[in-house]
């Protein structure tokens, strides 16, 4: 397994910092933790698909379908902008 698809955990490091410098950024270990599980599910799917897929329109729609997905899930997680029970509405 190439060590590439760990790349986005280092993503992790923004917060990390931010929370040296501020207040306003309040995460614990579960945060992280839930944070790097995701980015690293959803890298490991995009690996897949750069590998597997072939047809060029059908791997970029595909990839574009899960960072949009990344984004909404991450949105949600971060401020409820669904109200569902995964952000604590």
């Amino acid at each position: 397994m190439s060590r590439k698809i760990f790349y986005p955990l280092l993503l992790l490091i923004i917060p990390f910092i931010g929370m040296k410098f501020t207040d306003q950024i309040n995460w614990n270990l579960s945060d992280f933790f839930l944070s790097a599980i995701i980015l690293l599910s959803f890298s490991l799917l995009a690996n897949f698909i750069i590998k597997k897929i072939d047809n060029k329109n059908t791997r970029i729609f595909s990839l574009t379908i899960i960072i949009i997905f990344l984004i909404l899930v991450w949105a949600e997680l971060a401020v409820g902008i669904f109200g569902s029970v995964l952000a604590g509405s």
